[in-house]
């Protein structure tokens, strides 16, 4: 099946509204939450032509009872990487529709740092005619910044031709936030390119005249609060915040004291980055359902996941159950469990009783294979000789991708540096794939818990070069290999042997197999991992954002460390 059409008869729709016609669909007897008034009273929705025809009392031609249950419009996640989920975009629609996601802001930047605009053109192209609306906002930093290799180079004049394409709104976070602030030539040419469209931020901790200058910049919102004084700061500067709670990141709690009445309309939901299982068990609804448990109104927990995204990225006909609004509809059973009964795209019914229900084709491209370029990878390339007694430490944070950078004594053997499980801290390792360039990053990191084996990655933000970390050496080595031999994706070594696996094959970064299939090879992986240690939820999530300069404090790419508040590369002995 393909996405509903959308026939814009607007003469039979008024005829449908004013009662002369009989509706295509009605949901009669429902309890309708309005977003623009903040009323939920009882009417029913008649839909002609996949929109909203008319609220009040009317007869259609297919007639649906949902008596004590509540009509919501579709949710809207305002920023997510499709790629971060490991499904591609047929799979992430197939998870998503269950739980009401109807529309989602997708960057593609992962993607794009290993095939630069083939990689674009592979998720507009994958993502085309499904029942769940995937429009797209440009990469803004590809490469994120001159501190690591990606597998392409994007300026405004690549991306400025794909604004024509119905389903691309603007620019995606400027993660570069440094950049802006030190007026990089590159930068101010891709914001003076993109500024008479929408522009996405990504500026953690900023604040005072950073942050405006930031703002001034014509960036217009952000996704990197982890604080409520944080989140107004921003909207105070006149920008959006979207609130996130992914897989690993998790920042919805701590923002919620920030919402009042009187600023809530620049708040909305968002992902981010989200791991299928977490996916498929609801998505933006599962951050609906947290709002409201953490005491948010329900009200205004639907127009932050609704209304309020359509209203940030100009999408008129998105967000409401009203009158010449497309008829992007769910229905679940009170506003306190949020449980998802039906949801409908463009009037067709596409899931009910959690299950998609549409016919969703598959994404096949093979443009997207064979992405892992590095040769065979040797013990002493990952050897480090201990120069001092203390070295600069990744420290893991819970629940947050930012990290801290502590000074610590390391583990030292016949003269270099190894992995110590007493102390906790492991060698880790980031292998360049994209140009075999040859590039070799190795860092010390803290808080995985592993007690033997390793683990490897081609998942790895944003660059997404192999990255690694283990208990010595040659586990790491054995997973790397194992990477490569994949050519792409999660392993998990113990005793120098593949114990899990998933491959990822769509860029290194995404799975070709179905939704259930991944959810199940990664459940697999969680616990191979768990077996080896760790207690962390999500692992991979975390070791993935561990080579992100653009996050705080201290992080590792395939050209060294990165002191991410200097901007600069820092030894990794003190």
């Amino acid at each position: 099946m393909t996405a509903p059409a959308v026939k814009n008869d607007l003469k039979r729709r008024i005829a449908v509204a004013r009662g002369e016609e009989k509706a295509d669909l009605v949901l009669q007897g429902g309890s309708l939450v309005n977003v623009f008034s903040g009323e939920i009273y009882r009417t029913d929705v008649a839909v002609c032509g996949g929109r909203v025809a008319g609220l009040g009392s009317y007869e259609g031609r297919r007639v649906i009872d949902v008596s004590s249950k509540f009509i919501l419009p579709g949710f809207i996640d305002s920023h997510v990487h499709i790629e971060s989920s490991m499904l591609t975009p047929p799979e992430f629609a197939r998870a998503a529709l269950p739980h009401g996601t109807t529309v989602v802001i997708a960057d593609p930047h992962e993607i794009a740092n290993v095939l630069g605009k083939a990689g674009i053109a592979y998720m507009l192209s994958a993502s085309e005619g499904l029942p769940l609306d995937f429009y797209f906002m440009l990469p803004s930093c590809v490469p994120t910044t001159s501190l690591e290799t990606s597998g392409a180079r994007l300026s405004a004049a690549d991306l400025l031709p794909l604004l024509k394409q119905d389903r691309v709104l603007g620019l995606a976070e400027m993660m570069n936030y440094p950049g802006v602030l030190q007026g990089v030539p590159h930068v101010l040419r891709m914001l003076k390119a993109f500024s008479h469209t929408l522009i996405d931020g990504h500026a953690p901790g900023l604040s005072g005249h950073d942050l405006s200058a930031y703002a001034g910049a014509g960036i217009s919102s952000d996704h990197e609060c982890t604080t409520a004084d944080e989140a107004q700061r921003k909207t105070r500067l006149g920008m959006t915040v979207f609130m996130r709670e992914g897989s690993t990141a998790k920042d919805l709690e701590v923002l919620l004291p920030a919402v009042t009445g009187t600023n809530a309309r620049f708040f909305t939901l968002a992902t981010d980055d989200v791991q299928p299982g977490d996916l498929r068990r609801g998505g933006i609804n599962g951050l609906i359902k947290k709002t409201i448990r953490f005491g948010l109104d329900p009200v205004v927990a639907v127009q932050m996941a609704t209304i309020n995204a359509a209203r940030h990225f100009g999408l008129r006909q998105k967000g409401a159950v009203l009158p010449g609004y497309d008829a992007d509809l769910v229905v679940v059973d009170d506003l306190r469990n949020f449980g998802v009964e039906k949801v409908f795209k463009a009037g067709t019914l596409v899931a009910e009783g959690g299950t998609c229900i549409a016919n969703i084709r598959s994404s096949h491209d093979k443009r997207a294979r064979g992405t892992v370029r590095t040769g065979p990878i040797e013990k002493q390339e990952i050897m480090v000789k201990a120069r001092t007694g203390l070295a600069r430490v990744i420290a893991l944070i819970p629940d947050q991708i930012e990290t801290k950078c502590s000074i610590l004594p390391m583990t030292v053997k016949d003269g270099y540096v190894v992995s110590d499980i007493h102390t906790d801290i492991l060698k880790l390792a980031i292998i360049e794939r994209h140009q075999a360039t040859g590039n070799r990053g190795v860092g010390l990191v803290k808080g995985f818990g592993l007690k033997a084996g390793a683990i490897a990655a081609t998942v790895a933000h944003d660059s997404h070069n192999i990255i690694a970390t283990g208990t010595t050496d040659e586990e790491i080595l054995a997973a790397v290999s194992r990477v490569q031999k994949i050519q792409g994706g999660l392993v998990v070594v113990e005793n120098r042997k593949v114990i899990a696996e998933i491959a990822l094959p769509v860029a290194g970064l995404m799975s070709d197999k179905r939704l259930d299939l991944v959810v199940d090879d990664l459940a697999t992986i969680d616990r191979a991992v768990r077996g080896l240690g760790t207690t962390l939820e999500h692992p991979f999530g975390m070791l993935s954002f561990l080579a992100l300069p653009v996050i705080p404090e201290l992080k590792l790419t395939d050209r060294g460390l990165v002191d991410v508040k200097q901007f600069k590369f820092v030894d990794l002995f003190v």
